[in-house]
């Protein structure tokens, strides 16, 4: 397709041809004219007739919005008008980029694209450790850490393309990878909290700021300060004595705002400590009853934007008064949802699209213009961004429309990312199994646990006891392969779950039907699975190990696919020996398998309506030690 630009379009005209590969149109004085492009206060406006197009916008990001509504409109017709309305001031993504997945610069600049044609005008660059703090040598040491130079080569890129990058950092707690060194020693409270009251420490957290926020244009930053429950519980009691968190935490607080009000910048904070310490039991986070006093409101500080998050809860009213509660520290509140790639090789769409639906409409109706999108990865990222991409388009559609067009949202995945909603689905069924739990919206995680858990240890078998999961993922991996587009640039991220559903339709069961067949000294299956079932298990688990690593390196840095690199090999060694425990018993060399003489129980006796959830790895891997957990200072 070519496209002829008229007038003057030269602040837009970079970030234009940045996208003319990846949407397959060209720049050409004989194309279709867009003869029209005015920046003016609004409705964002697209239209053509068979002369000419036409864009009116408001700012650089509903331009690119529009340039793809133009692109897309104009494939099947040369004639349309559509308006648009944003009904959020700020909307984009929060990428994980502190659990091991640091994504290389040209992988973000990809998605930064992507993130334009949908409309989003921000991102949050949630970053732990993973940025450069020149004073500090340990600071995302090893971590794959970003360089100042490649967070301003980012911020740049965005900028062209409307998009604001605004830096989230932590000022208190979740510095666990920093804290372990010998090194920091001075600056620990426990292990993931900064050592309160100590003026090494908001030396430390002025580095921080600093080098946080330098790289980008925004005056905004994001403080964290979530999750710190362990605040002063550590080596501040030992110094100091008992001092109510509350205290400690605005007190903390105030050091914190102190700095970055010298530096000009605009915080934004975590909300979850301040709604907890106002409970009964201090611990709740979403107690609908919990009533914020007037102590409360008068010692939380008034020019930091309190961001309140939730991904979970799926009904309207239960978001409304939870900002209503945010309200009461008379600031407007900022939003963040959540698409839940983390925790899983699969995307929970149920819970996602069901959460996220329910929270902006709550927005909407109770005037949250900031809205974001977090896609945390937790537990080492084994999933990856571009997995969500179905659900970045559908805050996208939100944010340009007072009710949600489904068949637009689907329409527009597809043109803005090449993939149908309907293959972004299948992701969701990695983890969704017929018949179980179809249609739920809990959390649940079988791709991962039955994939990391040991078929002789069994931990997770009783969970699936009597549910033909072999026959789901043999069914979804054909799914997978029906779908898949070697034309499609990131068709690459269906390898992953089409070789994992081929491990899983073997591995699944397997712990199940050797104990069985331990259990009725069914010798003939015993060395059925030792001799062809557990190899052939091997060379898949190794298949998918492959598929794997060729995807992290397309996408991040290497540094943290260690981390993964040695979960399969886990697996494969724990196979072997298992073929190996087998085969001694079948030799007579011992005369049982101690293994599967352990009754199996289940791993989680709460009620729930799905196949179970486990957040770590280790816990799946084993029952016994696999590091020792020290004092929390």
């Amino acid at each position: 397709m070519k496209i002829s630009l008229r007038g003057n379009v030269s602040s837009l005209l970079h970030g234009i041809e940045e996208l003319q590969e990846d949407y397959a149109f060209t720049l050409s004085d004989n194309g279709y004219p867009l003869a029209i492009i005015q920046q003016k206060n609004a409705p964002l406006t697209v239209s053509a007739d068979k002369e000419a197009g036409k864009i009116i916008y408001d700012e650089r990001a509903h331009f690119f919005r529009a340039f793809g509504l133009f692109l897309e409109n104009l494939q099947s017709s040369n004639e349309f008008h559509i308006e648009e309305v944003p009904q959020f001031t700020t909307v984009g993504p929060m990428f994980d980029l502190s659990r091991n997945a640091v994504m290389k610069v040209e992988a973000f600049k990809g998605l930064i694209r992507k993130l334009a044609m949908m409309g989003f005008n921000s991102a949050m660059l949630y970053m732990e450790d993973t940025y450069e703090v020149k004073e500090e040598p340990y600071f995302g040491y090893m971590r794959g850490r970003y360089t100042q130079t490649e967070l301003k080569e980012l911020d740049d890129y965005a900028f062209f393309l409307g998009i604001e990058l605004i830096p989230c950092i932590q000022t208190l707690a979740h510095l666990e990878e920093f804290l372990k060194w010998d090194a920091t020693a001075h600056l620990k409270d426990t292990r993931g909290v900064l050592l309160v009251e100590s003026e090494e420490t908001y030396s430390f957290i002025e580095k921080m700021i600093v080098a946080a926020s330098k790289p980008f244009r925004s005056r905004r930053i994001h403080i964290g300060m979530d999750e710190a429950e362990e605040l002063g519980r550590g080596i501040y009691l030992n110094k100091h004595g008992y001092k109510k968190r509350f205290d400690l935490m605005v007190d903390h607080l105030e050091r914190v705002m102190a700095i970055v009000k010298e530096k000009q910048l605009e915080p934004m904070l975590w909300s979850d400590m301040f709604i907890k310490l106002a409970s009964s039991t201090g611990e709740d986070h979403y107690n609908l009853s919990t009533a914020i006093s007037d102590y409360i409101v008068e010692k939380t500080p008034k020019d930091v934007q309190l961001m309140y998050w939730d991904y979970a809860h799926t009904k309207k009213e239960e978001y409304v008064e939870m900002i209503k509660k945010h309200k009461a520290f008379k600031s407007k509140p900022a939003f963040a949802g959540g698409i839940w790639v983390w925790n899983s090789f699969g995307t929970n769409y149920n819970l996602s699209l069901t959460a996220s639906e329910a929270a902006l409409q709550a927005c909407k109706q109770e005037g949250v213009s900031d809205v974001f999108v977090t896609l945390w990865g937790d537990d080492g990222y084994e999933n990856n961004y571009y997995t969500a991409l179905l659900g970045l388009q559908f805050y996208a559609e939100h944010a340009y429309s007072r009710e949600l067009n489904r068949e637009k949202w689907k329409q527009r995945v597809k043109f803005c990312t090449g993939i149908n909603a309907e293959a972004y689905l299948l992701f969701n069924e990695l983890d969704q199994i017929t018949g179980v739990i179809e249609e739920k919206t809990e959390q649940t995680n079988p791709s991962k646990f039955l994939l990391w858990q040991d078929v002789l240890l069994g931990v997770f078998d009783k969970q699936i006891e009597g549910i033909d999961i072999t026959s789901h993922y043999a069914s979804l991996e054909n799914k997978v392969k029906r779908i898949r587009n070697a034309d499609n640039e990131i068709d690459f991220i269906f390898d992953v779950p089409e070789k994992l559903c081929a491990v899983l339709s073997m591995k699944a069961n397997l712990g199940i039907r050797l104990k069985e067949a331990y259990d009725r000294d069914d010798k003939n299956t015993l060395q059925s699975i030792a001799q062809s079932e557990l190899p052939e298990l091997i060379s898949r688990v190794e298949q998918l190990r492959n598929a794997h690593r060729e995807q992290w390196f397309r996408m991040h840095k290497p540094f943290g696919w260690e981390v993964i690199d040695i979960r399969y090999g886990g697996v494969v060694s724990r196979l072997d020996t298992a073929s190996k425990r087998i085969e001694d018993y079948l030799n007579g060399h011992i005369a049982q398998i101690e293994e599967l003489e352990q009754e199996r129980l289940r791993f989680s006796n709460k009620p729930t309506e799905n196949l179970g959830w486990c957040s770590y790895y280790y816990r799946m891997a084993t029952p016994n030690v696999f590091f020792h957990v020290l004092p929390i200072y």
